[in-house]
């Protein structure tokens, strides 16, 4: 009979769980880069945590809409939960979305991943009001490159120019693939705030704005590629249309540009007249090599400065190194920049600092250092050579004070050399008592242990089945779990509106499930409003957290700062902090 019963149960939730569908649903699979796309995520149950894909490979321009129906037919009750959403392609080729998921019951449901094929950009109906038309041919990105077959580490800059014309607004725009700088050195240049300039471009007047300023130095010679910076910009267009006043209507578009991908031919340093310590500077520099001091007394330390200034690639390349008598103990170089960047390209000083102890007394050189480097302006290597500096130690112990003194120390360590140790020929061993495993105390406690065990686990299972059998308190549990977690997620994503947004209003509906005992589809706001004031809650605590409710669906697509996110999640959690000790 147990059997029998256990079989029935299993069928009947087998039956259950197969009526839950949730699947999803696009208008087309096949569309261009430049059109639009909706998915439809569709439920026949009223599931809860809505866990959206990543919609890798798509923007999304709107969403997520949610539409509810329910329906009675002869005696028949239908359900329907829909979540929309609009995507616009951002590359060419086949993309999936991924699974999306909902939780119904305590189990999670998943739908099938959608294949998506984005072909090239579709021709437009040439419409007067339609944007793309106008669009085309009134704004381009330009990348203006210095020079074009610069030497390896000589610096070139990359300046990206949006024109347009003036009969046409732009309102934002966004990168889709930043430029990569493979084989270069890149520093980017900073652009406090962007100003339209008048200029002309193609033989005519267009408005321009200076997006990213970049320089750059070749490592390596042969032809490097600069991989192109391309923007999705919105844009305002004029129509053929005019309102009560007179006044051109404009219509809303966007625009995808491209400043195309740039080649540059690097020519190699010569070989003629290289020299053996070039280095790899390339510009052009003054080299200098200074002593804090030359006279010093016993105990004293000198700082000795090696230092290079000028214009060139600063930053790539190493000073040379200065060679002392071993009377003088010299410490590693501590490296110091001062360097700027601008458009130009780097100037200013670099430098090495060592500091320098004499041990004895007298005169040691410090040999001349050589600094070469390839000028750009004659296209020739040049050297520069420092002066030979001469260090005078005027007091101290001498060298051979020091000689005599160590060859005394060797001879009293050798005389105090202790002799060798006889080994031992007799062996000391005393015996160890160890008691048997045997009747011992661990020996019963192992025994005895499972029979002890058996009332705990025993008692175990009754307080889990209990718990099991308790379905009321496994779901207020496991409401006040998900509110804490999302409220959790919420604080994670709050420098993203959307997804914070998303996280709260799921943290705020746990936290009914939990206290009110309901389900999704039975929060509307009178329902709610009834059951918190029932249960002795604050009527104005209660109005701020439906506000706060409807506020979410609203808040994330409407414009709002770090300051107003920040405010929304402290007065959720005071919200939901208050409504916990009333009800």
């Amino acid at each position: 009979m147990k059997k029998f019963i256990a079989v029935l149960v299993l069928i009947v939730c087998n039956s259950l769980s197969a009526q839950v569908q949730f699947e999803a649903r696009v208008s087309k699979t096949i569309l261009g880069l430049n059109e639009r796309l909706r998915i439809d995520f569709i439920m026949n149950v009223d599931g809860d945590n809505f866990n959206q894909p990543s919609f890798d490979g798509f923007r999304v321009i709107a969403g997520p809409s949610q539409q509810v129906s329910q329906s009675w037919v002869n005696g028949k009750s239908t359900f329907e939960k829909v979540y929309s959403y609009f995507l616009l392609p951002n590359q060419k080729g086949s993309v999936v979305i991924k699974q999306a998921a909902i939780e119904y019951n305590g189990q999670i449901y998943k739908t099938s991943p959608v294949r998506i094929n984005v072909t090239a950009a579709t021709e437009q109906p040439r419409d007067p009001n339609d944007t793309s038309v106008s669009a085309d041919d009134n704004i381009y990105l330009v990348a203006d490159i210095s020079k074009t077959n610069p030497y390896i580490n000589e610096p070139i800059t990359v300046v990206y120019k949006l024109y347009f014309s003036y009969n046409i607004g732009i309102t934002n725009w966004r990168e889709l693939n930043k430029p990569k700088y493979n084989d270069f050195w890149s520093q980017n240049i900073d652009i406090k705030q962007l100003v339209a300039e008048e200029g002309m471009f193609k033989g005519q007047k267009y408005r321009y704005v200076v997006l990213r300023k970049t320089v750059l130095y070749p490592q390596k010679s042969g032809k490097l590629a600069i991989e192109p910076l391309s923007l999705d910009i919105d844009v305002q267009l004029p129509t053929n249309r005019h309102d009560m006043f007179g006044r051109v209507i404009v219509t809303e578009g966007s625009k995808r540009v491209s400043a195309g991908t740039k080649t540059i031919a690097v020519k190699a340093l010569p070989e003629a007249g290289k020299p053996e310590d070039f280095s790899g500077a390339v510009g052009n520099f003054s080299f200098k090599v200074i002593p804090t001091k030359t006279d010093l007394k016993n105990g004293e330390s000198l700082d000795l400065v090696v230092s290079v200034t000028g214009k060139g690639n600063m930053k790539l390349f190493g000073l040379p190194k200065p060679v002392v008598p071993n009377a003088l103990e010299m410490y590693d170089a501590v490296h110091n920049e001062q360097v700027n960047t601008p458009l130009s390209g780097m100037s200013g000083k670099i430098s090495d600092s060592y500091t320098i102890i004499p041990q004895y007394k007298g005169n040691y050189p410090i040999k001349p250092l050589q600094f070469s480097y390839f000028d750009l302006g004659s296209g020739t290597y040049k050297t520069i050579s420092s002066k030979e500096i001469m260090i005078n130690v005027l007091d101290g112990p001498t060298a051979s004070d020091a000689i005599a003194a160590s060859n005394s120390d060797d001879k009293n360590k050798i005389g105090n050399v202790e002799q060798f140790k006889y080994i031992k020929l007799k062996s000391n061993l005393l015996t160890m008592n160890k008691k048997d495993f045997f009747g011992s105390n661990l020996f019963y406690g192992l025994v005895f242990f499972p029979f002890l065990l058996l009332p705990l686990i025993v008692l175990f299972k009754k307080k889990k089945e209990a718990i099991d059998g308790d379905i009321t308190g496994n779901r207020i549990r496991m409401n006040n779990r998900l509110a804490k977690k999302y409220l959790s997620e919420a604080k994670k994503q709050i420098n993203n509106k959307e997804l914070f947004y998303i996280a709260l209003e799921k943290a705020m509906h746990n936290f009914l499930k939990a206290k009110l005992h309901i389900e999704t589809s039975e929060m509307s706001k009178d329902n709610i409003q009834e059951l918190l004031l029932s249960r002795n809650a604050n009527p104005e605590a209660v109005n701020d957290f439906i506000g706060l409710t409807e506020n979410c669906e609203v808040a994330r697509y409407a414009p709002s700062s770090s300051v107003m996110i920040q405010q929304d999640f402290d007065k959720a959690v005071f919200i939901i902090s208050e409504l916990e000790k009333q009800i």
